[in-house]
């Protein structure tokens, strides 16, 4: 019987006993290799000072600031188009002629825009650190800005006058008994009065001197009621001052008249103010 050697499959032979210096150096090495794990795994202590800050903010302020710029902005160009249409109808009323009033009304509307548009950009300029030019931007502001106020200064007075003059020229029925009067007083004074000086005629002379006087009364009550606005401010005023203070009608209509010419002409400022909160809320929003 025929044996094959190359089929025959080697059995799995033991590994021979290790030596005592073979254990030893594997001892180092496993020793080895628990220290580099150890050392590995050790946590590592990050110094307060570096470890990320988290800033909490308000979302309801981040999320009001766009709208709060929009409003804003809406506002500016609100105003001067108010501006733009006070001023150009003053300055279109200054020329004596079609040619001059309509170059009139193109410097009012150039002056306008100026007012509007240069705050931005000179608070643009300034903060890229161009103040040479930032300086003579509002120094150009400045200048628009004068002109502006005066055009609506001239704009809301002569408004003003006018309408006051309408209301204080109305006939009231008081003031139409007074003049009723004073006419018959002053006839028959004239027919007492034509005989010469005498004692009846001295009293009809006083008779008109009274009617004068109530036609007078009655026309003051008119023009007074012409600005009701200016009569209440003065009584609020020293009711709220304990009789203190008591300005007078001229007072008030002058602070009126400034601010009806100053209000329309700072939408340029409203503009930068909504521009500047507008740049701020991403900066908000990156912070949180």
């Amino acid at each position: 019987m025929s044996t094959d050697t190359g089929s025959i499959i080697p059995l799995h032979q033991p590994k021979a006993p290790l030596t005592s210096a073979e254990r030893a150096r594997a001892y180092r090495k496993r020793k080895k290799a628990g220290t580099a794990v150890a050392v590995t795994a050790k946590p590592v202590t990050v110094p307060a000072d570096t470890l990320p800050v988290t800033v909490t903010s308000r979302a309801v302020t981040a999320s009001r600031r766009p709208l709060a710029s929009t409003l804003l902005t809406v506002a500016a160009i609100g105003l001067t188009v108010v501006g733009v249409a006070m001023n150009g109808s003053f300055a279109h009323g200054l020329g004596s002629n079609a040619v001059s009033g309509f170059l009139f009304l193109t410097i009012g509307v150039a002056a306008d825009l100026c007012a509007l548009a240069v705050p931005s950009c000179a608070a643009s300029m300034w903060q890229a650190r161009r103040r040479g030019t930032a300086l003579v931007a509002w120094a150009v502001w400045s200048l628009t800005f004068a002109f502006t106020v005066t055009a609506g200064l001239g704009f809301a007075s002569i408004n003003i006058a006018d309408v006051t003059a309408s209301r204080a020229s109305r006939v009231t029925q008081a003031v139409m008994v007074a003049q009723t009067a004073l006419a018959d007083a002053t006839a028959s004074r004239d027919r007492e009065c034509a005989s010469g000086t005498g004692k009846f005629c001295r009293v009809r002379e006083m008779e008109v001197a009274e009617r004068r006087k109530a036609l007078d009364v009655a026309t003051q009550s008119v023009q007074q009621a012409a600005d009701p606005q200016t009569d209440a401010a003065i009584k609020v005023v020293a009711w709220l001052t304990l009789g203190l203070v008591k300005p007078s009608g001229d007072d008030f209509a002058m602070v009126r008249l400034v601010l009806l010419a100053l209000f329309p002409q700072i939408g340029g400022l409203l503009l930068m103010v909504a521009r500047n909160s507008a740049g701020l809320a991403p900066q908000l929003e990156q912070s949180t």
